[in-house]
């Protein structure tokens, strides 16, 4: 019994010792400029097997432990020198689920498995905060940033030093004809009518508080007449003539995919085009309303285009249950739309009646996605667990795209 304590406590030495050797190789490898993202996911390795073969050896070797940790940090050297690559990263071949995503717990109950803390925000604050929260209520407007409990609320409305102040406001009210299991924006098959002076409203208060970019977003309002393309269209006419140089994006209803509507808003003025396809096409069904679906968002996006938007965009959450081969083949499937950004983000369960989280995709992974979307040729990709398709897109945008785009405008008429 002695014997064998003494061999389990050399095994576990054993293990502690190249787990520590693989993790510094791999950060080594991780620093490196020219690693792949998709790379460094795929490093991330499942140590816990290869460390469970590599104690199993040294227990039995008779070898001293400098030249078995030696031959250890080797071997690994050479593995990683060979692969995994991109193809493995895609489907998932020699990849532990720890280092692509961690479990969700089964319940919101479920106290036995913690949130990752690169999921975890602060509490929303700062006397801009404040600004608009108060603006918002004196003109009774909505944003999607509270109806969908936004976790990145406080960041994007504070804005501050060097960075830009964005706001998503929802309008045509708070409740929507559509009953996506995702969502937590309220529902009914009869909502309150339209605001009429809800165009105005809204210019007044964009004005007033100064923004640079702001997303109008709203939603689906099936029992309209246009389902509310005009009313939508007449908003970003407002907001334009009221502040010239804001830059505005509208995240779209699918408008049941009516190509006049559709190009109602497209011609509308705004600077962005912006229809969610939400999921991969595997997963619509259960993660949307039955009335939307994958073919009828990306004909959204194609007329958008085809009746001038200037950039169109599109958003796809992680965590549902996708696997790596579906997000990609999403991904050309939007190429092939000549969608120009895309965001990923991870889902977050706002109550137990909505879909389960099936898993926290890590920060490389993420990584990964956004890399392999910009080989592509997508004109920008955001990609973190916080992004939303609306976060910080002022920041995103007038650094990334819109902002480059204009200086050129400039030198070329210069």
């Amino acid at each position: 019994r002695g014997a064998r304590r003494r061999g389990e406590r050399s095994r576990s030495r054993a293990t502690t010792m190249f787990t520590r050797a693989l993790e510094r190789s791999a950060r080594r490898a991780a620093s490196s400029p020219s690693c792949h993202a998709a790379l460094r996911v795929s490093c991330a390795a499942p140590i816990t097997s290869v460390c469970a073969r590599f104690a199993s050896e040294a227990s039995a070797s008779t070898m001293p432990t400098e030249r078995a940790e030696r031959d250890g940090l080797d071997s690994f050297r050479a593995r990683l020198a060979s692969g995994p690559g991109f193809d493995d990263f895609v489907k998932g071949d020699a990849l532990p689920g720890s280092a692509y995503s961690l479990a969700a717990p089964a319940s919101l109950k479920d106290k036995s498995v913690r949130k990752p803390a690169w999921m975890k925000r602060v509490v929303p604050g700062g006397d801009k905060y404040v600004e608009i929260k108060k603006k918002l209520r004196e003109l009774k407007l909505s944003t999607v940033c509270e109806e969908a409990r936004c976790p990145n609320l406080g960041e994007c409305w504070g804005g501050g030093e060097g960075q830009t102040a964005t706001a998503t406001i929802m309008i045509m009210g708070d409740t929507c004809t559509r009953a996506c299991r995702f969502c937590a924006v309220k529902t009914s098959r009869a909502p309150p009518p339209l605001d009429e002076e809800e165009p105005k409203n809204v210019a007044s208060a964009v004005a007033a508080w100064g923004l640079h970019y702001v997303v109008l977003t709203s939603v689906d309002r099936d029992d309209l007449p246009d389902q509310g393309a005009e009313h939508i269209a007449q908003t970003i006419r407002n907001l334009k003539q009221s502040a010239p140089d804001i830059l505005v994006e509208a995240l779209t209803p699918d408008f049941r995919g009516d190509e006049r509507l559709i190009q109602t808003v497209a011609r509308s003025g705004l600077d962005v085009f912006a229809h969610n396809v939400e999921t991969v096409p595997e997963l619509q069904a259960g993660v949307r309303d039955r009335r939307a679906n994958w073919a009828q968002s990306i004909d959204v996006l194609k007329i958008a285009k085809a009746s001038g938007a200037k950039i169109t965009k599109t958003s796809i959450m992680l965590g549902l249950g996708e696997t790596r081969e579906q997000v990609v083949r999403a991904l050309r499937l939007l190429r092939d739309a000549d969608v120009d950004v895309v965001t990923f983000g991870q889902y977050m369960r706002p109550t137990k009646r909505h879909l389960a989280v099936a898993e926290y995709v890590t920060p490389e992974a993420f990584d990964a996605y956004r890399e392999i979307a910009e080989s592509m040729g997508f004109l920008y990709v955001a990609s973190g667990p916080m992004v939303r398709s609306s976060y910080r897109a002022g920041e995103y945008f007038l650094e990334g795209v819109l902002k480059k785009r204009k200086e050129a405008e400039k030198k070329a008429l210069a």
